[in-house]
């Protein structure tokens, strides 16, 4: 078979959720990676290669590339969440942490956890994506662009100040454009010259192309089903393609790199084809009087699990409500929506809310990664494996979380405050999902950004201005209560306006008033309870959820 029925493509997800949306610490560069490749395989630590522990890891991140140990954790933490894991292995790992008393038996534990030591280094290097250079700054083009190389649509951004995570061309050129480094990090050290390069018969063992696996993967010939890369340079009929030699078991450096080259393309399950020939969604309705138009598109129909994308955008002045097979396992992206109220309650893989204002998320637990970037005055309540946030301002988040949320650069009034609300079907979507109730890292953040460290970026809900969440619909399942229950403060903040509630009922109880006093004074407090909701702008929310016209019905899906 010739390499033209081989297609090859970059894989999203460790780039949606694995690069971190945060320039990468000076120490990820190629020069120091190269070191510590060579340094875990000519060592011949126990404990480093093929699996890299945490006890080492910590070692070489803090003693060597004088890495923080809250960081050196976090990139290794964020690593092992890609692995694939089943829900109890996840919620067993919650389990343990729980029952840790000390700092020292956390430790203990994590000594316990090891990564793949190859695709560690290349998840290491692939931080370089939201690496920002002074050529970037200066004329806004990352990397050189043939003109030949597709244009990104609208939903994935050209300029290269905006996060790449989502777009799939900036994966693509990354991988393209970095690939002779990604392979020689992968080198034996035998087999690179003493400055770190290959030769022209530098061999690649297939440890090295199945950590490529983690990066690249394919098809053959148009056919449905997905292959990790290393299957593929493995098939015997592509052996003269791929350069794998059946006597030494290694591939040629040179033809490895250049099949790879011959062979990668779009990725056909990224933001962009769901976007050009994904299925449509009329989720959303058209409000009156506005030009603008909700955009919803969804992969679903075609792609495999794992590779499941939702891509929302301009949902504008409208309560949309899904818990949909289309949303389960899926990465969403909600873009550009305002004052509006979104319920997604289903398990979702990922979540990302860019350039979205005044409006109020509620999502069904996110498996891994939940980032908002660019968003003004939004209110997110949600179970997520990790939280981070960049250029917010003014959002709150209700959140249940067994990792810290992460702080990342230009934010302004940060507030986070105990998850407060459940819907029937929660607790069955956590366990889907393995996510446990502790531990609950929600009011514990950490600042990962170069400008400042400054605290006062964040802030604690105070529980006088705490109240739960009630989501207005009905559904099946057995949740009836929040998960994991509420913080002691806040528990007693609700009790006490309880009480005083009980206070003013048994107040006009003992009034007795006149039955048309009693007609007067609930006119008079539903005028006021109306005023409230104006000024408070609930008005809107509970008005939009009034089903439409029957010709603009939210569709099924």
């Amino acid at each position: 078979m010739d390499q033209s029925g081989v297609l090859l493509w970059v894989k999203a997800e460790p780039f949606i959720v694995g690069a971190l949306q945060v320039p990468p610490p000076s120490k990820f560069s190629l020069h120091y990676l190269r070191k510590i490749s060579t340094y875990v395989r000519t060592r011949a630590m126990e404990r480093a290669y093929p699996r890299l522990y945490w006890s080492t890891w910590r070692h070489i991140a803090c003693g060597k590339l004088q890495l923080a140990k809250d960081l050196a954790w976090l990139y290794f933490e964020i690593f092992d969440s890609l692995a694939v894991k089943t829900p109890e292995e996840r919620l067993e790992w919650s389990e343990i942490l729980s029952n840790c008393m000390s700092e020292d038996e956390v430790e203990k534990q994590r000594n316990q956890l090891s990564v793949d030591t190859l695709q560690f280094l290349l998840f290491l290097y692939i931080q370089q994506l939201n690496k920002v250079s002074l050529r970037t700054s200066l004329i806004g083009e990352e990397w050189p662009s043939p003109r030949n190389r597709p244009q990104s649509p609208d939903l994935t951004e050209k300029s290269s100040c905006h996060p790449k995570n989502w777009n799939d061309y900036s994966h693509q050129a990354f991988v393209c454009d970095h690939l002779s480094d990604l392979l020689e990090l992968l080198l034996d050290p035998e087999q690179l010259t003493a400055s770190f390069h290959s030769t022209h018969s530098s061999l690649v063992s297939r440890e090295a192309v199945m950590a490529l696996s983690f990066l690249i993967e394919g098809t053959v010939s148009r056919a449905r089903k997905i292959y990790p890369l290393h299957e593929l340079a493995l098939w015997q009929p592509l052996h003269a393609e791929s350069g794998f030699s059946r006597i030494s078991k290694t591939f040629s450096f040179y033809k490895l790199e250049a099949w790879l080259r011959a062979c990668l393309t779009g990725n056909p399950f990224g933001t962009s084809a769901c976007l050009k020939s994904g299925k449509k969604l009329a989720w959303a309705h058209q409000v009156e009087g506005t030009t603008k138009r909700a955009k919803i598109a969804c992969n679903t129909h075609v792609a495999p699990r794992m590779h499941r994308m939702v891509v929302m955008s301009q949902v504008y002045k409208q309560t949309l409500a899904k818990s949909s097979d289309t949303l389960v396992g899926a990465h969403v992206k909600i873009h550009r929506c305002n004052e509006s109220f979104i319920y997604l309650l289903s398990p979702l893989r990922s979540v990302t809310i860019e350039k979205c204002r005044n409006s109020t998320f509620v999502l069904g637990p996110v498996q891994t990664a939940l980032h908002l970037h660019s968003c003004d005055n939004i209110k997110v309540i949600a179970v997520c494996h990790r939280l981070s946030v960049s250029s917010t301002a003014g959002c709150i988040f209700h959140i249940l979380t067994p990792t810290r949320p992460l702080i990342l650069s230009g934010n302004q009034t940060v507030t986070f405050a105990p998850f407060h609300t459940h819907y029937p079907m929660l607790e069955d979507h956590m366990a889907r999902t393995g996510l446990a109730t502790v531990p609950n890292y929600w009011d514990n953040p950490m600042i990962v950004c170069r400008e400042n460290s400054d605290t006062s970026v964040f802030r604690l809900l105070p529980p006088c201005e705490f109240y739960v969440f009630i989501i207005p619909f009905e559904m099946e399942g057995d949740t009836t209560e929040i998960p994991g229950g509420l913080p002691a403060a806040y528990q007693k903040a609700l009790a006490q306006r309880e009480q005083k509630i009980q206070i003013w009922q048994k107040t006009v109880k003992e009034a007795r008033l006149t039955k048309d006093q009693r007609k007067q004074f609930q006119v008079l407090v539903e005028n006021k309870f109306y005023e409230w909701l104006i000024n408070t702008g609930h008005r809107q929310q509970l008005d939009s959820l009034v089903p439409p016209a029957a010709g603009s019905k939210q569709a099924a899906g």
